[in-house]
């Protein structure tokens, strides 16, 4: 039996969700912190590109590695425990962050600063337990929403650097996640599923057993799709305001509003994803996403260019560019098409695989992350090598172009090996007509 059915009152639902996204959205904030204050600490090192790419995507790395084992944790102890610790943790390293000086040093930080971005898979397995499949989607949405912590952090934390440094943006932040820990621990409760194991003296599923849906290819299909939706929102999150600064000369505080732009309905519209795919089915959401996504990424991929051709009467010179309004309203709408495939994914994950929430939502949840480390080491390489700001988008393109025809040729499998006519009806005239022939000569 699911265990997301277990009884729980609406007011129980909605104390666990509400105070599982309030602390998923403290956490994404802090998981974001080094792209604002990874701009001081780049100027301060003398960094090239990819050492701040490698920087900004370090915290990214531990969030999302730990998430597996995180997931499976809260399957076998509860995700209000589980989630209180990695928030403690998480605020224990922020505030030690302010002690590093080297470039090393500042790696290691942010190592342990990661520890806060492993809050998702915790948040995912304990959400899903507390709502029957027909609204987990919206469910996960809402608490999917908690990424609107990265427009937070890049609101309010250029603010408080110009004022103060860096050092204090990091200090607030550890403050307000441990507050975020001992609230939530206070106020929220066990989930049914745990409480219900207690009672009956069931001992928590076996790692491996836990682990078995990992072998279906189905999985890392989904993870795919996470790479890119979740991945690559990560990275564009934590990269859109270095990128604004040089690709546009714009301030710090200007770049965070505008990047801004792109997290708030990257984060906000994954409530609509969540009901969109309760109400339409996830994979249709997901084939808007990509589709639409693909149309973004390759106009903002392409650069500021010059072209000069020989006419009749000489030389006509022509220029194309992206300007800041255009490109603005570009991240918006990819943004906002990320939201929805985001909680698509999820959706996907408890109806599949209903006994191992933890395990594969921790696995695609880790792979998703693993995007947002490795996108933003590749962007800064690409602007050392190529040496043109849009290739990050080049690379976007290419990603979700593949996420998308696997998806399509998969769909397109699974509806022949359950359809198998699929291939000998059409509607087609001449297809008609050539049947009835064919009927006519054998009858």
């Amino acid at each position: 039996m699911n265990q997301a059915l277990a009884p729980a009152s609406a007011g129980q639902q909605q104390r666990a969700l509400w105070l599982s996204t309030f602390a998923f959205t403290v956490c994404f904030a802090v998981w974001m912190i080094f792209a604002i204050i990874g701009i001081q600490i780049s100027k301060q090192l003398g960094l090239n590109d990819t050492q701040f790419g490698l920087l900004i995507a370090t915290p990214v790395l531990t969030g999302s590695v730990i998430r597996v084992f995180l997931g499976i944790w809260s399957d076998q102890f509860g995700g209000r425990k589980v989630m209180t610790l990695v928030m403690l943790c998480g605020a224990v390293a922020t505030w030690l962050l302010t002690y590093a000086q080297t470039y090393p040093q500042f790696l290691l930080a942010a190592l342990f600063v990661g520890i806060a971005g492993g809050n998702f898979s915790v948040g995912v397995t304990y959400v899903s337990k507390w709502f029957p499949p027909e609204k987990q989607g919206t469910a996960l949405g809402i608490f999917g929403a908690g990424n609107i912590g990265s427009a937070v952090t890049k609101l309010l934390a250029p603010m408080v650097m110009v004022a103060a440094g860096w050092m204090m943006v990091a200090k607030l932040w550890a403050v307000w996640l441990a507050v975020t820990a001992i609230v939530f621990y206070l106020f929220s409760k066990e989930d049914p599923s745990l409480e219900e194991r207690r009672r009956s003296g069931v001992k928590p599923m076996p790692f491996a057993e836990q682990m078995a849906p990992l072998k279906n290819l189905q999985v890392w299909r989904f993870s795919l799709y996470y790479f890119f939706v979740f991945g690559g929102f990560v990275a564009l999150a934590l990269w859109l305001p270095h990128y604004l600064v040089g690709a546009y000369g714009m301030d710090v505080g200007t770049a965070g509003m505008l990047a801004a732009c792109y997290s708030i309905p990257a984060s906000l519209f994954r409530v609509v994803g969540g009901w969109l795919s309760d109400r339409i089915g996830a994979r249709r959401v997901m084939y808007w996403t990509l589709g639409v996504s693909a149309v973004c990424t390759f106009i903002l991929a392409y650069p500021d260019t010059r072209y000069v051709v020989q006419g009749v009467h000489g030389e006509i010179t022509f220029h194309m560019a992206i300007g800041v309004t255009l490109f603005t309203v570009l991240v918006f709408v990819l943004g906002f098409f990320m939201s929805l495939g985001k909680a698509a994914v999820y959706k996907h994950i408890p109806v599949y695989y209903p006994q191992h929430v933890g395990a594969v939502g921790g696995v695609v949840g880790m792979i998703g992350g693993l995007g947002g480390f490795i996108l933003p080491i590749v962007f800064g390489a690409l602007n050392d090598v190529i040496g043109i700001w849009s290739s990050c988008f080049m690379l976007l393109f290419v990603l979700v172009s593949s996420a998308l025809a696997w998806m399509h040729f998969a769909i397109r499998r699974m509806e022949r090996r359950h359809f198998p006519q699929i291939d000998r009806e059409t509607d087609l005239p001449e297809a008609i007509d050539a049947a009835v022939a064919d009927g006519r000569r054998h009858g």
